[in-house]
């Protein structure tokens, strides 16, 4: 997911798109206590997409936009 994409997403979308992210990623935590993950940077990934959401979002507030 490029940071270029998320800008063109609205703050309500981003903010549904960073919850979808942190549910999906306390899945693959379970699934790595559990059994394991066939790919282990899966979750390194998905904290820096949740991250990048994020910085879109406040770059999108202090812009005053919405």
């Amino acid at each position: 997911m490029k940071a270029s994409e998320l800008r063109k997403l609205k703050i309500e979308e981003l903010r549904k798109k960073a919850d979808e992210l942190k549910m999906e990623l306390l899945k693959l935590k379970f699934q790595q206590k559990i059994a394991g993950l066939d790919n282990p940077m899966a979750i390194r990934n998905l904290r820096r997409d949740i991250a990048r959401v994020l910085t879109v979002i406040r770059e999108k507030e202090l812009r005053g936009e919405s």
